[in-house]
């Protein structure tokens, strides 16, 4: 028993030298034996914690999800009982989110062959709640198909072109620049 906690911290040194190094390398680079460097621990030192490489690479996923799911309960219960103000908030919040932490952008943009469908859906968690959040408020509102089709793909292509822009430098990254987004996101739930 005395040794879980380190077991656990070593698991999680590697979690995070893996989201480093998918920054760095991208994942068709991702090396272990520098992951492992990089915590100080022997090469063969992950695979005491990972069956594989895409073993690996899923609880990274899964570790991203997870910090990013603390932050949606988070604004969730903010803005209980109004679903347009949840959708807007959440959709700025996972801009702000991905920018604040550029290392996890590489995790979202993550692409492998090897990887079968569970690694696919732990990566499209990240952006799954806002598009459900979407079709629930178009559900409450009596929203036709079409309309919620359009106002899903708009609000997401709003989120992910804000993200690739902050990213590029395109636009400036501020409180100013975030609110402009936040107010074009609300503006298209209404009117996409």
């Amino acid at each position: 028993m005395a040794d879980q906690p380190k077991h656990r911290n070593t698991r999680e040194a590697l979690i995070q030298a893996g989201i480093n190094e998918i920054n760095e390398y991208g994942v068709a680079n991702l090396s272990m034996r520098r992951i492992a460097k990089a915590c100080g621990v022997s090469p063969g030192a992950p695979y005491k914690h990972f069956s594989d490489r895409n073993d690996f690479i899923a609880a990274i996923i899964e570790a991203v999800n997870l910090q990013w799911r603390d932050s949606q309960l988070q604004l969730l219960e903010t803005y209980a009982g109004d679903s347009a103000k949840q959708i807007v908030e959440m959709s700025t919040g996972y801009v702000r989110f991905l920018i604040e932490n550029p290392h996890l952008a590489a995790i979202l943009t993550l692409k492998d062959e090897e990887f079968d469908n569970v690694y696919h859906r732990l990566r499209g968690e990240l952006s799954s709640p806002t598009q459900k959040l979407i079709l629930q408020y178009c559900q409450e509102h009596d929203i036709d198909r079409a309309t919620r089709r359009r106002r899903v793909y708009v609000i997401r292509a709003l989120i992910f072109g804000a993200i690739i822009q902050f990213d590029s430098g395109e636009l400036i990254y501020s409180e100013e620049t975030l609110q402009m987004v936040h107010d074009c996101i609300a503006k298209a739930l209404v009117e996409a």
